[in-house]
C-alpha cells in the first residue's frame, strides 16, 4: 500500500498532521538509509496455505553491534500500522525527534530496522498478481516472517527494543507472548491488547463488506479500481483516524470542513489497491492476546491518547489488561493541542519521554 492510505489512517490526515510537522531544515541529520530484500522460501501461514517466496522488504539506519558472546544489543524493530510501510517512520515528527545525534534513538549508536509487514509497502501483497488468492495472513504471521527476516535476513538475535503504532502496536504483544526471550523491552502504542470486537470491529467489517459488496470488485479480480468500495473504506478510515479538537481548529467553518474533504479524496485515491486494503484490515480477525499476556517478560511502556476513536478510553481495557503483565505501565495521554487521535502514536514529541524512562529501566 502506498504512502497516501498509510497517511489517511496513520498520521489521521494529511492536512492535520503535515500542517503540525517541523520543516526539513530543522529535522536533525540522519546517517544513510539501507533498503533491502529479504526472501523467505516456502513460508507456510496460518490458514495452512504456503507462498514458494515470501519478499520482505525493509529499511535501516545505523549497524548492528555484537557483545563478546555475539548478541546483538542495538537492534531496534519499530513496526508500522495497518496500510504503512517502514519508512513512514523517517518523516520528521518522528525521525527528527529520536535518530538524530543525541537522541534517545540516534541511528549512529542504535542499529533501526523498519521493515514493511507481510502485505505492505514493497513486501509480499495480493496486488503482486495473485489478488483474492493470496494466502490469508494474519498477525501471527507477519510476526512470525519478521521473525525471519531479522534471525535468517539481518543476523539479528536480539532486539533492545520494539516499538510499534496501532497495528505494530498489537503486533508488539504477539512478539512479547510468542518470542519473550528475544527482546528487552517493549513500547505498544495505540491499541489494545484484547480481540477486537464492538465498534472496533464494527467499523473494519464496515471496511471489508464495502469492498466485497462493491459489484466492481468481481472477487478481486477486477480490471478497474472499485471505486464506490474505495470512497466508503476511505470515509471510514478518515473517522477512525480524526482527533475533533485538532479538526474543529484546523475546519472552523463549514466551508473549511468541506475543503478538507475535498482535498482529501483528491490525493488519497491514486494508488489505492482494494484487495491490499481488504486483506490488511483482515489481518487483524483472529488478533486476541488477552489469554497470554502472563507471558510477556520484557518491560512494557504501553501508552494510548485521550482522543483515539479506535481505542476509546472509556472502555477500560488497557488499565486493566495490562495489569497481567508482570513489568509494565499504561500510560494515557490527555487531549491537548499536540495530540491527533489515532496519529498520536506517531508524533514522538508527545511521548518520547516515557521512551526514555522504557530505556533507561531496561538498561544492562
Amino acid at each position: 500500500m502506498n504512502a497516501s492510505f498509510l497517511r489517511s489512517f496513520l498520521f489521521v490526515a494529511a492536512v492535520c498532521v503535515f500542517a503540525s510537522l517541523r520543516s526539513a531544515g530543522q529535522q536533525a541529520a540522519l546517517p544513510a538509509t539501507t533498503e533491502g530484500d529479504f526472501v523467505v522460501k516456502n513460508f507456510k501461514f496460518r490458514s495452512g496455505e504456503t507462498l514458494p517466496e515470501l519478499r520482505l522488504h525493509y529499511t535501516t539506519l545505523g549497524k548492528p553491534l555484537r557483545n563478546a558472546e555475539g548478541r546483538v544489543t542495538n537492534a531496534v524493530l519499530i513496526l508500522h500500522g495497518t496500510g504503512g510501510e517502514g519508512r513512514q517512520f523517517l518523516q520528521p515528527q518522528f525521525a527528527g525527534e529520536l535518530f538524530g545525534s543525541g537522541q534517545l534513538l540516534d541511528a549512529n549508536h542504535y542499529f533501526i530496522i523498519l521493515p514493511d509487514g507481510l502485505g505492505h509497502g514493497k513486501s509480499s501483497k495480493p496486488s503482486d498478481g495473485r489478488h483474492a488468492h493470496f494466502p490469508q495472513y494474519d498477525y501471527d504471521d507477519m510476526v512470525a516472517a519478521h521473525r525471519q527476516l531479522l534471525s535468517e535476513g539481518l543476523g539479528v538475535n536480539r532486539l533492545r527494543l520494539i516499538l510499534g503504532t496501532s497495528m505494530g502496536c498489537m503486533q508488539s504483544f504477539v512478539w512479547g507472548e510468542t518470542y519473550p526471550d528475544f527482546m528487552d523491552a517493549l513500547m505498544p502504542l495505540a491499541c489494545q491488547p484484547v480481540e477486537i470486537a464492538g465498534r472496533n470491529r464494527v467499523w473494519r467489517k464496515m471496511v471489508m463488506d464495502a469492498i466485497r459488496n462493491d459489484p466492481e470488485w468481481k472477487a478481486g479480480e477486477y480490471s478497474a479500481e472499485p471505486q464506490q468500495a474505495l470512497r466508503t473504506a476511505l470515509d471510514l478510515l478518515l473517522i477512525a483516524g480524526s482527533a475533533p479538537l485538532y479538526m474543529q481548529k484546523t475546519s472552523p467553518t463549514r466551508d473549511a470542513a468541506d475543503q478538507y474533504l475535498d482535498d482529501y479524496f483528491k490525493t488519497r485515491f491514486a494508488g489505492l489497491d482494494a484487495n491490499d486494503l481488504l486483506y490488511q484490515v483482515n489481518a487483524s480477525r483472529n488478533y486476541d492476546p488477552s489469554t497470554q499476556l502472563e507471558k510477556i517478560t520484557a518491560p512494557v511502556m504501553y501508552i494510548n491518547s485521550a482522543d483515539d476513536f479506535i481505542n476509546p478510553p472509556e472502555l477500560g481495557m488497557a488499565e486493566r489488561e495490562i495489569k497481567k503483565v508482570k513489568n509494565a505501565r499504561f500510560v494515557l495521554i490527555p487531549v491537548s493541542g499536540e495530540t491527533r487521535g489515532h496519529g498520536t502514536h506517531t508524533r514522538a514529541v508527545v511521548w518520547k519521554q516515557y521512551l526514555a524512562e522504557l530505556l533507561e529501566k531496561s538498561a544492562h
